[in-house]
């Protein structure tokens, strides 16, 4: 099985390394394409992958990755459309760019997948939302989340809820990477290094995080259990409600699922 990779930035490289360090596909099967020579020397000294500059060279890939941002889908779509048979696997993983999108931008059906990956896939610990168009097999699909597995966790979902997707897990290492940094200033103002004030909170949220997952107790459930009568967390939390702090979490997904949606209708022609 070859696969090929449109684009080859960050997304495009964690998943070759998931394929690579996982041993699903060997270097030599895998090919990737990108506009700048320093790109792809980056990509083969880190992998020993196959390299290309041209998006057609990757194209003829049994799965092919675009990995390239949603504003350039059109010109790379345009590119490849009639070098992609009915055969061959297309797996999206741009925001805001639907199967039907995509679909016509290669005037024809073809097997598409469309995925919602997110950063922490660099370290091996993403989740990826996947649907898939209706030609597109168990055994196809199935293909795909293997490759997609290699450097986290899949959800299998219907599109319709893919923008909600972007919002609550493919954008939110933003709000989370933000909280950590609140969290460590917080604590160099109480006079921790900074060092470990970063290590003191990331800490934090990777074990909260693997509480809510490893226990299945309500994460209300988790918080109350931290929060003893007259003691300190309470306080804490007391004082977070009182700033908005869920009602903020909640306006910034919602912008952002609004803006992943605005970006999925047509946009008028100029």
């Amino acid at each position: 099985m070859k696969v090929g990779f449109i684009g080859c930035g960050n997304m495009a490289s964690a998943i070759i390394g998931g394929i690579l360090r996982d041993g699903l596909v060997p270097a030599n099967e895998i090919i990737a394409s990108a506009l700048h020579e320093e790109t792809l020397a980056r990509a083969s000294a880190a992998f020993g992958i196959q390299t290309t500059l041209y998006n057609r060279n990757a194209a003829m890939a049994d799965i092919i990755f675009l990995a390239v941002k949603p504003q350039f889908y059109d010109e790379v779509i345009h590119e490849i459309r009639d070098c992609v048979t009915e055969h061959q696997l297309v797996v999206s993983i741009a925001p805001g760019k639907s199967i039907a999108a995509v679909t016509e931008s290669f005037g024809r059906e073809i097997k598409l997948i469309r995925a919602m990956p997110n950063t922490p896939a660099m370290i091996g610990a993403g989740v990826t939302a996947v649907c898939s168009s209706s030609n597109v097999t168990e055994k196809e699909q199935g293909a795909v989340l293997r490759l997609l597995q290699a450097c986290g966790t899949t959800e299998v979902m219907p599109e319709r809820l893919l923008d909600a997707v972007v919002a609550v897990s493919g954008s939110s290492p933003a709000y989370v990477f933000m909280m950590i940094e609140a969290m460590a200033d917080g604590a160099v103002r109480d006079g921790i290094p900074r060092t470990q004030a970063y290590r003191l909170a990331a800490q934090a949220v990777l074990g909260s995080a693997k509480m809510v997952l490893e226990t299945g107790k309500h994460p209300g459930e988790l918080k109350d259990m931290v929060c003893s009568p007259a003691g300190t967390t309470i306080e804490a939390v007391a004082a977070l409600e009182a700033s908005g702090f869920r009602s903020a979490i909640l306006d910034g997904m919602k912008a952002c699922s609004d803006r992943t949606a605005a970006m999925s209708r047509p946009q008028p022609q100029r």
